[in-house]
């Protein structure tokens, strides 16, 4: 077993936390039992991926998106108050981090993307970043869109749309996990020739058309479950943990 605080605080010095604004509150959402043996990981926080920790024993969740997002209502009642009952009564905690998943250079998502689809990264696709959550990359060979795309396909199990936006072969892509689609115009300004992310919008089509740049919607959940399992992987390693990932379908 190993101490929930010092689990959290490793995270957090790992995955440089405090130096990200975010959205949400990263580290120890909800704390449960201080001591903790097995750690189930997970894209996002749901009812059935609770469900299925409890099933597991768990006596921590670590996802990417967890709660108590900016905006949201405040009140513990209706789906997060039924999804909050269950971890609290059960004594699970709940860990989520979600800017700095994205962003670490070495486990984080874009940084397993780009290693999983054989991208050279040359670069940040927002430069004044100080830690880039989007990258720019070269392709070893470079691809048509629709090789591309069927690319895309076969690394992340998961058909993107392609929009064809670009003329030749795509040989600098941009790309963001999750829902970054409103990041095309950088993409462009860097002179890309495509651009990927996990969604997409109804003005994307009609902005990657009259850029002239290829766009692929390759998931947001298809492209934001690898940092949490490496985060997984080396807390297992780092406080000797029983770990295991909860993957849950998702067309989005």
């Amino acid at each position: 077993m190993a101490n929930l605080q010092q689990i959290v605080a490793w995270c957090d010095d790992y995955l440089e936390a405090k130096a990200f604004k975010d959205y949400c509150p990263n580290g120890l959402q909800i704390q449960g039992k201080e001591e903790v043996e097995i750690l189930v990981s997970s894209v996002t926080a749901s009812l059935d991926a609770i469900e299925q920790a409890l099933d597991l024993n768990a006596d921590a969740l670590l996802v990417h998106h967890g709660y108590f997002w900016k905006g949201e209502p405040s009140p513990l009642t209706g789906l997060k108050g039924k999804r909050v009952k269950q971890l609290m009564q059960n004594d699970v905690s709940l860990i989520a981090y979600h800017l700095p998943l994205d962003a670490h250079t070495a486990i984080g998502n874009n940084a397993v993307l780009a290693k999983l689809l054989g991208l050279n990264i040359v670069g940040a696709l927002d430069p004044s970043e100080r830690y880039p959550i989007g990258n720019v990359a070269t392709l070893t060979e470079p691809m048509t869109g629709t090789e591309f795309a069927q690319h895309l396909h076969r690394v992340l199990g998961q058909q993107p749309l392609h929009i064809a936006g670009h003329q030749g072969l795509i040989k600098k892509v941009g790309f963001c996990s999750g829902a970054a689609q409103d990041y095309l115009y950088k993409a462009v300004e860097l002179g890309c020739d495509a651009y990927f992310s996990g969604e997409v919008s109804e003005r994307t089509f009609h902005e990657s058309v009259e850029y002239g740049i290829d766009y692929f919607a390759a998931g947001h959940h298809a492209t934001e479950r690898y940092g949490v399992q490496r985060l997984a992987e080396l807390l297992n390693k780092q406080f000797n943990l029983t770990t295991h990932y909860v993957e849950l379908n998702n067309p989005v």
